[in-house]
């Protein structure tokens, strides 16, 4: 399954991973759709916000390379696309560099962001502590003394940081105001998000389970990894039913188009009988997530 990288340039390539920056922005562009709902989307606050969660994904990433191939997760056993620093084109200075870069990117954005939504200085530092905590998050999930990824808290990392607070947070700097239904729809984000990590566990289950890294898959076994995979996907329609109910908006289950989509996701993942084949669902499933959000804010707009 792993495909050799042969130039420096390809090691970075791998190692920002662009096929997880749809997922990073389906958060912020559900918060952006429910603005517009509430005839107060800013242009501004929408590239604003998604340059910044750009740069946090980025940051995450080239974390996750660093803390796996320190932490022995990524060794020649690792059954998942080869990363960066193991394949010896990047070294570890040098992926520290980068992850001071895209970290100091993120605040520099993050400012700006601030400083275009905001002008009350609680609210700005407030969301300036949230901002500071997502670095933290990202950096932490496999790297430090105590990667929070090995003990299995990634999960509650994601549905927090990709769902509820990318989504209501995202809201608050276009509108400034805090409106009850769009937990709804962070919920269903989490969930979805939470469900691309999960994938991930399944297919590196066996080589996190060598390296100590105790992920919910390494916890609970495959079969009912699956099944609460299944839960996730279930969870976030029944989340986006709630919302259409209460919002009496029935033209955001557009959204439900992506069913048919994320079904053959989890069956994908249920029945794939290695880690090659369970890697394609990956980026099926963010990007299905992506086609979620798209679809929802169409129908919610309409």
């Amino acid at each position: 399954m792993k495909k050799e990288i042969n130039s420096k340039k390809e090691a970075w390539l791998h190692a920002v991973r662009l096929r997880t920056l749809p997922l990073a922005l389906a958060s912020i562009f559900a918060g952006s759709f429910l603005a517009a709902w509430k005839d107060a989307f800013r242009l501004e606050i929408l590239l604003l916000a998604s340059l910044t969660t750009v740069f946090l994904q980025i940051l995450s990433n080239l974390s996750n390379d660093y803390g796996d191939t320190v932490h022995g997760a990524d060794s020649a056993e690792r059954q998942g696309p080869v990363r960066a620093v193991q394949s010896g084109l990047i070294s570890l200075a040098e992926m520290k560099r980068a992850m001071y870069i895209f970290g100091g990117l993120s605040i520099v954005s993050g400012l700006l962001l601030l400083y275009f939504a905001v002008q009350n200085w609680i609210v700005f530092t407030l969301f300036l502590g949230l901002g500071l905590a997502a670095i933290w998050a990202a950096i932490s999930y496999t790297s430090g003394k105590k990667p929070y990824g090995y003990v299995g808290l990634g999960d509650i990392s994601v549905f927090l940081f990709f769902g509820l607070l990318g989504v209501l947070g995202t809201f608050f700097l276009h509108t400034l105001s805090f409106e009850p239904l769009t937990i709804l729809i962070g919920i269903s984000i989490g969930l979805f998000s939470t469900a691309v990590l999960n994938i991930n566990n399944i297919r590196d289950i066996e080589s996190d389970q060598k390296a100590g890294k105790r992920s919910i898959p390494v916890r609970i076994g495959r079969t009912r990894a699956v099944q609460y995979n299944w839960a996730l996907l279930a969870g976030g329609y029944l989340s986006l039913f709630v919302f259409a109910l209460f919002s009496d908006h029935l033209f955001s289950l557009l959204a439900t188009l992506a069913w048919p989509i994320m079904m053959k996701v989890g069956y994908g993942v249920q029945h794939a009988n290695s880690s090659a084949e369970t890697d394609p669902y990956l980026k099926k499933m963010a990007m299905s997530t992506l086609l979620w959000v798209i679809l929802f804010g169409i129908g919610l707009i309409i």
